[in-house]
Formats: structure tokens, sequence, C-alpha cells
């Protein structure tokens, strides 16, 4: 199994990166693993601690319409140049944490995606150099709500909402290129996404090559490459699964804001 990184908080509210052993203990690293952190004598055992999601970005930047099929079902067609968005930092939640259903929007839809995280500062790099510059991968679902995406015209609100960038559980070092997402709802046994990463148009290097040469990525920044065909609504009490071959699943329940 690949090692995972993950970042946690302890009862005492203390916050650390770590390797998760096989045992769900984890070995605490004295810095984020993408600056060369360095595992510590601290062990935390299963039940001191809690995921948190699995790095903290300065900014998401997010990519629309990757995938030929889900541009298509969105009535359009694959832009020439990638689609790019942004997410606010405070989007940010860790599986098994509730997504809150905004009191603004009538549909909130789920968007399952490969999220990259950036390892060194990423500046005007050619997709060979923006390569290297992918520190890891995780597992993100760009919630949006679809309604005041029509409605706006622009993606900010629809996309910005606290809690609707679900990020994690951890993070891989590599990837299959060929790896499958599938994101599934509630307990129904068939997908409702099921692609493979292979199918995005834009490659994660050409992403990040794209981006570093409009705005600078530093270290543990995240990069959504954009999601597959089928996404669909959510309600309040759905729960939601992405799950990624060679990472692992992310899971949110839906919660209606109080």
């Amino acid at each position: 199994m690949a090692q995972r990184y993950v970042r946690v908080q302890t009862p005492e509210e203390r916050i650390y990166y770590g390797i998760l052993e096989v045992n769900r203990a984890v070995r605490a690293i004295d810095a984020p693993p993408w600056l060369n952190g360095k595992p510590t004598d601290l062990e935390l055992p299963c039940d001191k601690y809690r995921l948190l999601a699995p790095c903290a970005p300065s900014k998401i930047v997010a990519v629309g319409k990757n995938y030929a099929e889900h541009a298509a079902e969105m009535g359009g067609v694959v832009p020439k140049e990638p689609l790019l968005f942004l997410k606010p930092p405070t989007t940010v939640i860790a599986t098994q944490t509730p997504i809150l259903y905004p009191s603004q929007s009538q549909q909130v839809d789920y968007e399952g995606e490969l999220a990259l995280i950036i390892g060194e500062i990423c500046r005007d790099c050619s997709p060979l150099e923006a390569l290297g510059k992918i520190w890891g991968y995780t597992i993100a679902n760009d919630v949006t709500a679809r309604d005041l995406q029509r409605q706006d015209n622009q993606w900010t609100r629809a996309k910005g909402f606290d809690t609707f960038c679900p990020l994690g559980p951890w993070i891989v070092r590599d990837i299959n290129p060929g790896a499958k997402l599938q994101t599934f709802v509630n307990d129904r046994p068939d997908p409702v996404q099921s692609a493979s990463i292979e199918q995005m148009v834009y490659s994660p290097e050409v992403l990040v090559s794209y981006i570093s040469h409009i705005m600078t990525l530093v270290p543990g920044d995240v990069v959504l490459t954009g999601t597959p065909p089928g996404v669909g609504s959510l309600q309040p009490g759905d729960r939601v699964r992405v799950e990624i071959e060679g990472i692992g699943c992310l899971e949110n329940s839906i919660a209606a804001k109080g």
C-alpha cells in the first residue's frame, strides 16, 4: 500500500502532519511533508486524533469542463484553453464532515475530482517542470450550487460556500494514470460517476503549467482537475462518497445549514 500522508488534530487541539501506519496510528512529522518534514518520536493511536483535510492551501485553483462528456452534459464544449476558477480556503473540510446546504440554493450538486498538491513554488513552468512540482494526489468534491451558477453567470458564489470543498482523506505521492474515479450517493450500488482520470482533456502537468503562467502556486496549494460526467443533485440527509483507485474514499453527509 502506498504511504499515506495525513493532517490530524488531537483532543488537545494540536495539529500535526503525519504518516498513517497500517494499524491506523499516525507517526507525526515535524513539518508538512512537501517541506521535507521528518518523522518524530510522537505516535498517535487511532483514538487520539481526528482526520483533518490533508493540507491547508493558500488557494484552490479549479478547472471546469476538463472531461469532454461532462462539458457536453453541461450544454457546452471543451474550452480551447483550461477554464479556471478559484475556491476560497474556507471551503475546505475533511472526510466525514458535513457539507452544509445553503439556504440561498435549491440545487446543490456533487462533482468528484482528482486533486493535485503542489510541493514547490511554481511560476512560469513548462509542463515537464510542472510535473516535478506536483507533490502528491488526493480526492476532492467540488460542491456547486448549480442554480446560483446559472443565475450569476460567474462561479464565485456557487462554488464558494463554506464546506464546498471536501478534501482527503490523505495524500499519496503517485497515482496510476488510468486510475478510476467513481462517485456514489447513499447506498446505491452503482456509481453516479465513473471514469478514468486519463480521460481528462488537459493533463495535470499541462494544467499546473498553464496556471503557473497566470499566478504563482506555492507549496500546499491545491489544483482541482475537473469532474467527469454524471454530476447530480444532493439533499440534506444524503451521503456522497468519491473514490479514486490508489488513494481511497472521501465521504461526506449533507446537512441543512442552521
